[in-house]
């Protein structure tokens, strides 16, 4: 068990949860305090020692339920569970069976000659009855008939599972149900609450089978590919590295969600590094006269006080097609720590250019700018395809000179500029007004300076160019900015 332990660690660590030693150590000393029978049990104590976050608890659950997956119930002998030859179809005391068609018994065989018509009315049965038992052997029986695996395919769970709901039919099971509580109680009122509650009860039902499919179909693809091969396979990224180019609609709202505990660290740690600071320049008048005391040995160096500055931020976001996604979540973290700087201002482009700070301005809620930004901003020139080139230099024209050595600049984009001209001369001209320059690529490195990406152009004239994908990389180069 402590072997399996230390694997479930390992496995969480890859993930990116932070656990410590002492964690796992007290994940350790629980697993002896507790029945190990017990799964849930288990699950609470490990998630209670392992994790800190509850933005992190999604990928803790998808390690346990591979690295924990147990058989529930051992009925590989199903292809005989049914005497389909018994007329009488006896129900017998604390036994479920199907009513009029057959008695449970054993066999041999795995389930697989089951037909379809009595695993559908075996899965009917069993959600009517509420039968725990007989939930776990639909869902062996429908693994078994449906999901088609085979073993060292290197197929994903998510597609077996699809194949055995798909023949499932939970739909129309689901209706049977309702149909059946209908006629029990001599009909339900279409809209009223007992046709709701009664709905939502089944629904639950169905939810059971659904988790024990895939409780199954996980099950097996361990025994075929092992633990670690499994796990690796369906690890879920934690919120902060997520590919924001790429999230789905839950996953960007996971993120807006991460956003906010986010910022109020961020700004925690930018307070407490410019409060601590660096020593400032040697004080030569201080220190001779420190060192009178010591016959002119300066054991005592003093330094002058450090009077660190906050900057003055500066973002220029491409927000066309999916780069958009990147230059939301910057615009929103950059202005939600903007206590930290002396002055924000953002600027918003495709192939025209126009400040957004205004929008930030007065508001609690950054999505509400945002919002005002895409309805609002005026960012197209020609005809709405990025144009760094134009965009720079109109820049350049209208608030080039505002920039002084307090300044970072900030730009965010992919530099796709569909072959139009760089204008990279504006870059280098920021650089010599600007304290920073730092260009945030939202794309992997191994695509820059592929087809119409002219990045490197630009990163000649910049302190750096920073690949940021993710929450966590642009949380660390944030962090970093002086």
């Amino acid at each position: 068990m402590l072997d399996l332990l230390s694997g479930f660690v390992v496995e969480l660590r890859t993930a990116g949860l932070p656990v410590s030693l002492t964690e796992h150590l007290d994940a350790a000393q629980a697993i002896h305090e507790i029945p190990l029978e017990d799964r849930s049990t288990l699950k609470a104590a490990l998630a209670a020692t392992l994790v800190k976050s509850a933005e992190h608890y999604a990928a803790f659950d998808v390690a346990f339920e591979v690295y924990f997956a147990v058989r529930q119930l051992d009925a590989a002998n199903l292809d005989d569970l049914f005497d389909l030859d018994d007329a009488e179809g006896e129900q017998q005391k604390g036994t479920t069976s199907l009513k009029g068609q057959g008695k449970l018994r054993g066999g041999g065989g795995g389930g697989s000659e089951l037909s379809a018509e009595e695993l559908a009315e075996m899965l009917l049965r069993s959600l009517t009855d509420q039968d725990a038992v007989m939930m776990q052997m639909v869902a062996e029986a429908a693994v078994t008939r449906f999901a088609g695996m085979e073993p060292g395919r290197p197929v994903g769970g998510t597609y077996y599972l699809y194949r055995t709901l798909r023949h499932l039919e939970l739909d129309a099971a689901l209706a049977k149900l309702i149909e059946q509580e209908k006629e029990r109680r001599g009909g339900l009122e279409p809209g009223s609450l007992d046709e709701r509650l009664a709905k939502e009860e089944f629904s639950r039902r169905i939810e059971r089978i659904k988790a024990a499919v895939e409780a199954e179909i996980r099950r097996r693809l361990v025994e075929d590919r092992g633990v670690e091969a499994l796990a690796k396979s369906v690890r879920k990224p934690l919120p902060e590295d997520l590919d924001v180019m790429h999230a789905t609609r839950d996953e960007l709202a996971q993120l807006r969600r991460t956003l906010q505990p986010l910022s109020r660290k961020l700004a925690v740690r930018l307070a407490q590094k410019r409060k601590a600071g660096k020593k400032g320049p040697l004080d030569v008048r201080h220190t001779v006269r420190r060192s009178l005391s010591t016959g002119g040995v300066p054991i005592d160096p003093r330094f002058k006080r450090p009077r660190p500055s906050k900057p003055e931020i500066v973002v220029i976001a491409d927000v066309s097609g999916s780069v958009a996604s990147f230059a939301r979540f910057t615009l929103h973290l950059v202005h939600a720590i903007s206590s930290q700087f002396s002055k924000v201002r953002s600027f918003v482009f495709i192939d025209g250019i126009d400040e957004v700070t205004r929008f930030f301005e007065g508001t609690d809620d950054p999505a509400e700018a945002v919002y005002r930004i895409n309805t609002e901003a005026k960012v197209v020139y020609l005809d709405g395809h990025s144009d760094y080139g134009h965009a720079l230099k109109s820049f350049d024209e209208r608030w080039g000179k505002e920039l002084n050595q307090k300044s970072t600049v900030l730009i965010l984009g992919d530099a796709r500029n569909n072959y139009h001209a760089s204008e990279a001369w504006v870059v280098k001209a920021m650089a010599e007004r600007a304290r920073h320059v730092y260009w945030l690529n939202p794309e992997p490195r191994d695509y820059w300076g592929s087809g119409d990406s002219i990045i490197f152009d630009y990163a000649q004239h910049c302190e750096g160019v920073i690949e940021c994908r993710t929450l966590r990389q642009l949380e660390r180069f944030v962090g970093e900015l002086e």
